[in-house]
């Protein structure tokens, strides 16, 4: 009797420890609907880009998410020429950019230092405003609009040409066509 309610026992344990060592299963769309959600908080982060634009249209509009504040759109190539931050190229060639929290009072006096219009919204409190700064006619936006992107077109080249390649890494043709270019060029 008391072999079997050792043996009982064991198998009791064995049971219970394989119940709780197996990680919860998340279901098999779980990446595909945080991407989803990903996408739309995106989507919705850029029509209420355009919405304020619409009202402020030559104003860098910064928006505070988490600890970062980030920038959209021709935005990024004024805030990337001030401070030198990289641009990242979203889905839609929708270009962004960001930067930390403490680099916040830097950015801000780049902005006012050239006199270009900005307004920062808080994600956290319904893009409600925190702070707006209006040049009126000494505003510069456009100035340093295209002086960002002379200065970021070949880098913005560089990017596109690098996410065809990633998205396109198995089509051996391509890659090989690609490095023998390369090769030719450096024989010059």
């Amino acid at each position: 009797m008391e072999l079997n309610q050792v043996e009982a026992t064991n198998q009791a344990k064995m049971k219970w420890k394989t119940q709780t060592a197996k990680a919860p299963r998340r279901p098999r769309d779980f990446w595909g609907l945080a991407l989803k959600e990903a996408q739309m908080k995106i989507e919705r982060i850029l029509n209420i880009v355009q919405n304020v634009k619409q009202i402020c249209k030559n104003y860098v509009v910064l928006i505070e998410i988490g600890s970062f504040y980030y920038c959209y759109g021709k935005d990024t190539f004024i805030i990337s020429y001030l401070e030198k931050y990289k641009i990242k190229i979203l889905e839609n060639n929708i270009y962004s950019c960001s930067f930390p929290k403490s680099a916040y009072n830097k950015v801000i006096t780049q902005l006012e230092g050239k006199k270009i219009n900005y307004i920062v919204l808080d994600r956290r409190n319904n893009y409600e405003e925190q702070e707006k700064s209006n040049f009126k006619n000494l505003n510069s936006y456009e100035k340093y609009y295209e002086l960002g992107k002379a200065e970021n077109a070949s880098k913005i080249r560089i990017e596109k040409i690098t996410n065809y390649l990633n998205t396109h890494s198995k089509d051996k043709e391509l890659i090989n066509n690609i490095e023998s270019l390369i090769n030719e060029r450096r024989k010059i």
